[in-house]
């Protein structure tokens, strides 16, 4: 099964978009159901999306929802991989979408401080959850900051959530702008250095920065590499020629870097 590293956002409301994010190469296409789509067009998007979930898609394809009617409308149907939920605040927030949605993976978004506060509580909230993320705009205007590096001790306290609650690394908030390629870039490194894996994107043109980021290098999956066979030819605790120490935990970490160096 395929490491998810890329996450295609699209709005809800313009169903020839959703069509062509599943040929764009992300590993999840996000249907946005919530702040892509206008009030009044709202309506309008839950009868497309509904559509276009009428039938599975090669894809997985998730839906970023606005409020229950949306996923009581959506719950169940063939092409529907998982609801993500906005602005979750308490546990009470994931039982409430839970009960209509019985079956279906929810991913939870953190976008306050209240969010954070409860992050592993939500993260544990119901056998449904199957990650958390955070909501950085959102979130970053909650909290007044005004440097990206004042989000970092939310970005850490949502991957150590996630890490204990036995979910996968979440991924990267949206980089907004999709012109600065460069930025993404060292963002997305920045990222990495935090635990996250993979990332959302807006735009098609961030999907293989994306993945190139957070892909293993040469010489890291050489060094891991180098940590199995070693590991594979003596038990233990052992050291390296180079002086590296392997103990379960180093072994552990080298075989999710070869793990993902198999998407190449």
């Amino acid at each position: 099964m395929t490491i998810p590293l890329t996450w295609l956002y699209v709005p809800g409301d313009r169903p020839e978009v959703m069509a062509k994010a599943l040929s764009r190469g992300a590993d999840v296409v996000i249907v946005d159901l919530e702040d892509a789509v206008a009030p009044d067009r709202k309506e309008h998007a839950r009868a497309a999306t509904a559509e276009f979930l009428s039938e599975p898609h090669a894809t997985p394809v998730h839906v970023r929802i606005d409020d229950g009617p949306d996923a009581a409308a959506l719950s169940g149907l063939p092409g529907l991989s998982g609801l993500r939920l906005p602005k979750v605040t308490h546990a009470s927030d994931i039982h409430r979408i839970a009960a209509r949605t019985p079956d279906t993976a929810l991913y939870a978004l953190l976008e306050s401080a209240m969010g954070i506060e409860h992050a592993y509580a939500i993260a544990t909230a119901h056998p449904a959850v199957r990650g958390i993320g955070l909501g950085e705009s959102d979130l970053r205007a909650d909290l007044g900051v005004r440097d990206d590096s004042g989000l970092d001790w939310s970005r850490g306290r949502v991957v150590v959530a996630a890490r204990a609650a036995g979910l996968a690394p979440p991924a990267q908030s949206v980089f907004p702008d999709v012109q600065d390629l460069e930025g993404l870039a060292a963002s997305c490194a920045h990222g990495r250095a935090l635990g996250f894996l993979g990332r959302a994107a807006i735009h098609p043109r961030q999907l293989p920065v994306i993945e190139r980021a957070y892909l293993p290098t040469s010489q890291e999956i050489e060094a891991a590499e180098e940590v199995v066979e070693a590991a594979t030819r003596e038990g233990g605790a052992q050291s390296l020629p180079d002086g590296r120490f392997v103990d379960a935990a180093i072994v552990a970490a080298a075989r999710r870097t070869l793990s993902l160096a198999s998407r190449k």
